[in-house]
């Protein structure tokens, strides 16, 4: 099988599109689902633990809010265009950012709230062109995990390491390495808002929050935000290219241009520093990032299915292994059981399917209220009980482990083939 997302996205039954729909905006089919509500559901943990409030707001705006921005200035030609509604011009945003500070700014803030920190898994949209288009990697509508934090000026330096420290955590978990970090600057010749005084300040502020936790880090001239300097994370993908995957930023434009403030100590009106952040990117170029890496074989808590039921007889142990099945689900686990076929048949359509856990039920294991399973990703097989099982599962998944194994403590008296074998 091909390590490409786009033809693992297929064959694994995760993803499509159709020309009904158009290009550039993939179908996330139901097994595609279970990858993307994980993720989305780990960066909100990650956002809430950070210090972020969750909020929902709207796809589309008035045209005039991009325009204050600046968005519709730099980006109107990558944005759809506009829809005239009862005399009013709406677009779709490019961005999560404006809508953001309208958030914070529906309600007057004291220095003593900040920060003030916003997450929201937002769709965002930029009209590519179809013949950039592919896959998960290059889309219309962008559905990224985005986080806006409103800050003093004495807490930006903290905020940026809190960000990055988040952001190792994720990876951690996800089994991504770092490459490394790039402090990304203006250059020569950008259209870029706001005056040097801004720039000069936001740049030093991210390079003294990068030195003080002592990173490495590299210079990334022209490569900035055209509102603000920013941390690019950059990876490898699986075919080695790199790629730029979360970022930190910090913004004293929008901050301005919304007339955003907050109440100081002195009693006076004070400017926050909007510092933007993302945690896992995109779903859908995480997504793709993690089929590659992986070859399409997912830890457990991101598996759409996480054990397949194999009864070696649908007539004899089909009524059992309904019964199991309905256990693993009460305990979270999402299984699956197949019976069509011989159970080599079945077997082998499992691992084709990278699905991280196959349990044959059979007269024997019946008999020991026990499971011969086979994790095919690290080779691992034993026979085991059916609650201790159920126990490791289940605590693999809440661990998010970055991969599937069977307990080290159990006996590995038979391989899930070989009991296929003996039941055939």
């Amino acid at each position: 099988m091909s390590h490409d997302h786009r033809v693992l996205g297929r064959r694994l039954d995760l993803f499509d599109t159709t020309p009904a729909v158009g290009a550039g905006l993939p179908l996330w089919l139901p097994d595609g689902a279970v990858i993307r509500g994980e993720l989305e559901a780990f960066a909100l943990e990650e956002a809430l633990a950070s210090g972020c409030r969750r909020i929902y707001t709207p796809v589309l705006a008035k045209r005039e809010l991009f325009e204050r921005s600046g968005h519709w200035g730099k980006f109107s030609a990558d944005m759809f265009p506009e829809m005239i509604v009862g005399g009013e011009s709406f677009v779709l945003r490019p961005a999560n950012c404006p809508h953001h500070t309208q958030v914070f700014a529906a309600r007057e803030h004291s220095y003593r709230d900040l920060p003030v920190g916003y997450t929201e898994l937002g769709s965002m949209f930029r009209s590519e062109l179809s013949g950039v288009l592919g896959g998960l990697s290059r889309v219309r509508q962008i559905n990224l995990d985005d986080a806006h934090v409103f800050a003093r000026a004495d807490q930006v330096g903290e905020q940026v390491r809190v960000a990055l420290a988040a952001v190792r955590r994720c990876y951690d978990v996800l089994g991504i390495e770092i490459d490394h970090l790039r402090l990304s600057v203006r250059g020569p010749g950008g259209a870029y808002l706001g005056g040097d005084a801004q720039w000069e300040r936001a740049e030093g502020q991210l390079r003294d929050a990068l030195d003080a936790e002592g990173l490495e880090y590299e210079l990334g001239i022209g490569e900035a935000a055209f509102y603000g300097p920013k941390v690019d994370v950059q990876v490898r993908d699986a075919a080695g290219r790199e790629e730029t995957l979360s970022t930190v930023q910090v913004d004293h434009n929008l901050p301005e241009r919304f007339d955003l403030t907050y109440i100081g100590r002195d009693g006076r009106k004070h400017r926050p520093v909007l510092i933007h952040r993302g945690l896992l990117s995109s779903m859908e170029r995480m997504t793709a990032l993690l089929l590659e890496r992986h070859d399409g074989r997912l830890p457990t808590w991101l598996a759409p299915v996480q054990v397949r039921l194999l009864p070696v007889a649908d007539h004899a142990h089909g009524p059992a292994a309904v019964r199991v099945l309905d256990r693993m689900r009460g305990a979270g686990i999402r299984a699956e059981i197949s019976v069509d076929g011989s159970l080599g048949a079945r077997i082998r359509a499992a691992r084709e399917r990278r699905e991280p856990y196959l349990a044959v039920l059979g007269d024997s294991e019946l008999a020991a209220d026990a499971l011969t399973v086979s994790a095919p990703g690290s080779g691992a097989r034993a026979t085991v009980g059916l609650a201790a099982f159920i126990a490791s599962v289940t605590a693999e998944i809440g661990r998010r482990s970055p991969a599937a194994a069977l307990d080290e403590e159990w006996p590995v008296p038979h391989s899930a083939d070989a009991r296929a074998e003996d039941h055939s």
